[in-house]
């Protein structure tokens, strides 16, 4: 009877260790995983269970006279609107929004309305060209990163004057000469760093456009603490210039910084 008992809880112990163990994903950045709940180091969002692949959702965008535009997602295949979405940091919709002179930036949040569309009330500066980024996590699915252009009529006009910043930052890559389709270590020095908060769930956001607005790279922090320097990687994909603003929080007022990066080609 021993040895029977004996058997029987090695094959159970067997059937336990072959048991696929559940790994929990940042859906932000896929490359963080643990064993167990919690939240990513990196951007500090809720790990999840048995991520979905990725799937790319169209969205739908409508601008009226009055440069109000209309965002609606849609479901991959079917085209049905999505009415559900998930937080990013702190918002249901993350829209950057950059003129084709690379003047003009602007990170705005739409509002949610019951149908599940998003409503923002633009005030671009004059007619032109602009890009716009839209992030967004529907629910179940994965966060979606989805570029739109809108053409506005008139002339373009300049940017209009931000709130003043209340510190200012250097900038160091490593390698010194950005390599396209490797990876590039950005390095701002905060100057000063005292007082430095997280924002919308980060320490820093960071969009990059190359010249031309085809890339638009949107980024956090490589590592999930503050300090007088924050680290940002990033895969530039082409050699050409591209156009880098990032933006921290301190003593309660999001500074806007921008420096233009050009990448090459490896010689």
């Amino acid at each position: 009877m021993a040895f029977r008992t004996l058997v029987l809880l090695l094959v159970l112990l067997a059937s336990l260790a072959g048991e696929e163990r559940v790994e929990f994903i940042c859906p932000m950045d896929r490359d963080v995983r643990a064993q167990g709940p919690g939240k990513c180091p990196k951007c500090g969002m809720k790990l999840v269970a048995g991520l979905p692949d990725p799937h790319e959702y169209p969205v739908d965008l409508k601008v009226d006279k009055d440069g109000l535009m209309t965002f609606r997602m849609l479901e991959p295949g079917t085209g049905k609107p999505v009415t559900h979405f998930l937080e990013v940091h702190e918002k249901l919709f993350h829209l950057f929004l950059v003129s084709k002179d690379l003047r003009y930036f602007g990170h705005e949040h739409p509002v949610a309305q019951p149908d599940g569309s998003f409503l923002f009330a633009s005030k671009l500066p004059g007619g032109g060209q602009y890009r716009l980024l839209c992030d967004l996590y529907p629910e179940g699915g994965t966060p979606q990163l989805v570029a739109k252009t809108v053409i506005v009529p008139g002339d373009p006009l300049p940017a209009p004057a931000r709130a003043p910043n209340n510190m200012a930052a250097s900038l160091v890559t490593e390698p010194a000469k950005p390599i396209a389709g490797t990876k590039t270590m950005l390095f701002f020095k905060l100057d000063p760093a005292e007082g430095l908060e997280p924002y919308l769930g980060a320490w820093g956001h960071m969009l990059a456009v190359s010249g031309d607005l085809i890339d638009m790279i949107h980024g956090h922090p490589a590592f999930g603490e503050g300090g007088a320097t924050i680290q940002f990687n990033v895969i530039f994909p082409r050699a050409t210039n591209y156009k880098v603003w990032v933006q921290f929080q301190r003593l309660g007022v999001v500074n806007t910084l921008e420096f233009n990066v050009p990448v090459s080609v490896l010689q």
